[in-house]
């Protein structure tokens, strides 16, 4: 199936959600214009078409090899990745005083979305670069900045983001790789680390691990733990490469997808030990990892709008081809005038246009937070930027994949054969709701974390936000609206009585019970986040050609997707009880 760049679509939701023609207005925008930002969308899409889509089907069947301690890309990867490399897509949102283009983080964010639809594998590995090129520049020493950050933002270098270990997992107060000072400001890593995204590879001349490890005399748990930069090669004074570092990929993961991304395991230190240096203070390595991965959750979460996009392309295809009983219309009619896929394929288009609208309102946040003129706006946007990012990378995963298995179903039988193609959009989702910390990490971030901001200020500033934007569309009188405010107006309501809820029970050291409905806390306030951002759209563009497809998808998404939010109110406010109360023969192995 052809891949088409969802064009109208981004130019839709940057205007109405991320509110772009405002941030140009208000010269939040580096200078730009829509022209030129519209055409960075129609080149990026060119090249997404003509370049990357074609490696995403032999890639997913040919995979990656691993020989000697080198991964071999699977053929037209280290071409593709040249190409990519030369037409500058890799400094896209970075600043310009770090070698960056300065472009506003919703349209990179629009670009990287357009690039993981057309091949996920492909993308993933500049995502990883992208998070430790942010890492290095606010808090890495000048020293190493000067060494790394402009090959990695040429795309010449790349970098990675070295976690997960054995036996730890998620828990990383259970890491055991060391660091031991030489003397000279570097150290000797010693370690494994599992799970890491193109920690080799043949796409770069070197590769940039950041690590994170423990010092000798480092405390118990997470406030021991340090983040050292440590290359596949040693840079030479003067930039160039020098011998090979003692780091090695050790083993390829057998994973359900992503096939053509190497998933590495990476041995640190099997002969004198890799030379690091330690990026920012010592014991300070989580808040040096947090920076990379609250910006790759973001990522993670436009990847799940990127797979539930290309899965409902494929499955609208599909469905207006293939002919199969009768219809209204028909005595062999296209499947796509039957009830039940009609509902089906309005309900992908529907969940993937509201994760891609929370994704951008979480990226257009942290434009204002980096960008605003003043102290106030950038101080609410950074609260706003918290609140969002775990609903961002949630919910929108928990859609990639659902959008995916319906495209499985509307393919039918030939949906579970691989050579439609259908088959890989969900194995290849599959990782997302994993990566970067759980969906249930998210949940529990969300309530522990992000409520209580500014004393609950932040998450009141919001329900009050959607709460207008569902009273605004119930006062339009338009039929095509239908009840799509009043539905909208009762979830955010029920939202605020969940998160009233919420906030009593973390007060009274109920945490137990505020953890046992986080999950479909955050659940509910996703459908009431996307319903007012899909009502947004459909408001502004009511008047316009775009509007009878804005308002179907927000109409249907209140109909059939928010009404879910008072069975969830119920889950989060009582569904833990059951769950508190089960014996634990009930959870033995």
């Amino acid at each position: 199936m052809t891949y088409k760049a969802q064009l109208d679509e981004l130019r839709l939701r940057l205007r109405t959600v991320a509110r772009l023609p405002e941030m140009i207005s208000d010269d939040l925008a580096g200078g730009l214009d829509e022209a030129t930002i519209d055409r960075v969308l129609e080149q990026a899409g060119r090249f997404a078409e003509e370049v990357l889509a074609p490696l995403n089907r032999p890639g997913d069947e040919i995979g990656v090899s691993l020989k000697d301690g080198q991964v071999t890309s699977a053929p037209g990867w280290v071409e593709a990745y040249e190409r990519w490399c030369d037409a500058g897509w890799m400094s896209l949102g970075h600043a310009t005083d770090i070698g960056g283009q300065g472009l506003p983080q919703v349209v990179a964010s629009a670009v990287s979305e357009i690039w993981n639809s057309a091949c996920l594998s492909f993308s993933l590995g500049h995502v990883l670069t992208q998070g430790a090129v942010e890492a290095l520049t606010r808090v890495a020493s000048p020293e190493l900045q000067r060494t790394y950050v402009e090959k990695m933002l040429s795309g010449r270098w790349t970098g990675t983001m070295n976690l997960t270990e054995p036996q730890a997992g998620s828990d990383l107060a259970l890491l055991r790789t060391r660091a031991v000072p030489r003397g000279d400001g570097s150290c000797r890593v010693f370690g494994t680390k599992c799970f890491i995204s193109y920690g080799e590879h043949d796409l770069t001349e070197n590769i940039v691990h950041l690590v994170l490890a423990r010092l000798p005399d480092a405390p118990e748990g997470t406030r021991g733990i340090s983040m050292l930069l440590v290359p596949k090669f040693l840079v030479n004074p003067d930039g160039t490469l020098g011998p090979r570092n003692d780091v090695r990929c050790t083993g390829l993961e057998q994973k359900l997808g992503i096939h053509a991304s190497p998933t590495c395991v990476m041995t640190y230190g099997e002969k004198e030990g890799a030379v690091g240096w330690l990026v920012g203070d010592a014991h300070k390595g989580l808040a040096a990892m947090f920076i990379m991965m609250n910006r790759a959750r973001l990522e993670v979460g436009v990847q799940g709008v990127a797979i539930a996009e290309r899965a409902t392309q494929q499955a609208l295809a599909y469905a207006n081809e293939r002919r199969q009983g009768k219809s209204a219309k028909s005595q062999l009619a296209l499947i796509a005038e039957h009830p039940d896929v009609r509902r089906t394929l309005l309900s992908m288009q529907a969940l993937t246009a509201a994760a891609r609208s929370i994704c951008l309102a979480t990226a257009r946040a942290i434009d204002l937070s980096e960008r605003a003129k003043d102290d106030r706006t950038r101080a609410a946007a950074a609260n706003r930027l918290a609140l969002l990012t775990p609903i961002a990378k949630a919910f929108s995963t928990d859609i990639g994949v659902e959008v995916a298995s319906l495209g499985v179903q509307v393919h039918g039988g030939t949906g579970y054969m691989e050579p439609t193609g259908a088959a890989q959009h969900y194995r290849d989702a599959r990782i997302l709701p994993i990566y970067e910390g759980t969906n249930g990490i998210q949940a529990i971030d969300l309530v522990t974390r992000k409520l209580p901001i500014d004393g609950g200020a932040a998450v009141v500033a919001h329900l009050a936000e959607l709460a207008a934007t569902a009273r605004a569309a119930a006062a339009i009188n338009d039929p095509r609206f239908g009840s799509m405010g009043e539905r909208l107006t009762e979830t955010v309501e029920l939202l605020g009585r969940a998160t009233a809820w919420m906030a009593e029970r973390l007060q009274a050291g109920e945490t137990e019970r505020a953890l046992a409905g986080a999950t479909p806390y955050l659940r509910l306030y996703g459908l009431a986040a996307g319903g007012c951002l899909l009502a947004d759209g459909a408001i502004a563009t009511r008047s316009e050609p775009i509007g009878p497809r804005a308002i179907a998808l927000a109409r249907h998404f209140a109909d059939s997707h928010a009404t879910a939010g008072k069975g969830l109110l119920d889950a989060i406010t009582s569904g833990g009880d059951t769950l508190l109360a089960a014996d634990s023969s009930l959870f033995a192995g």
